[in-house]
């Protein structure tokens, strides 16, 4: 009996000390940490670039972005490239819309918008590129009506809404990739 609880008081040991160094292995929560250098508190973002022919995504993108980077609670974001520790430049290169689904009659019954964007953060104390992506891409498929009276204000409707999805989702995947070092 005095040898299991011996066997039993060392195992429990030795798996003290295996998990003892994981305790400050420095893991977070998604979302919380950052792993960029502590002297970057003000972060500009000046307004993307906008090479597509659809008016106002660059405000939409950059505003969420924005957002999405004073919601983590650390940083001042500014909309300045100047006196700041970081910027954070984009350019959005291509929006399409393409039918995705049909119905048995051959009509579009679901769009997918497809949005690429050149992304790029730059420490500006050290003069180095901490992230970047050429060529990000987000995609959104949405519904729409297949009568033969299409409703134009309903499809638009529904881009705007896939819009919407699209920029919110760029915005944190964008923020996440630079503070949590993907």
């Amino acid at each position: 009996m005095m040898n299991i609880l011996r066997t039993r008081l060392a195992l429990s040991f030795l798996a003290l000390l295996l998990t003892a160094p994981l305790l400050g292995c420095g893991y977070s929560l998604a979302g919380r940490g950052s792993f960029l250098p502590e002297y970057i508190n003000t972060i500009g973002v000046p307004l993307f670039g906008n090479l597509t022919s659809l008016p106002d995504v660059d405000r939409i993108l950059t505003e969420r972005v924005r957002n999405e980077f004073i919601s983590r609670g650390r940083y001042r974001v500014v909309t300045d490239r100047t006196g700041v520790d970081a910027v954070l430049v984009g350019e959005i290169t291509s929006i399409q819309f393409v039918p995705a689904a049909f119905t048995a009659q051959q009509q579009a019954s679901r769009y997918a918008l497809i949005m690429t964007a050149r992304v790029e953060f730059t420490d500006l104390r050290e003069n180095k590129i901490l992230w970047q992506n050429p060529s990000i891409q987000f995609r959104e498929e949405f519904a729409v009506s297949t009568t033969t009276n299409v409703d134009v204000n309903a499809f638009f409707g529904q881009n705007a809404d896939a819009l919407q999805r699209v920029s919110t989702e760029f915005a944190r995947t964008i923020v996440s990739a630079i503070l949590e070092a993907f």
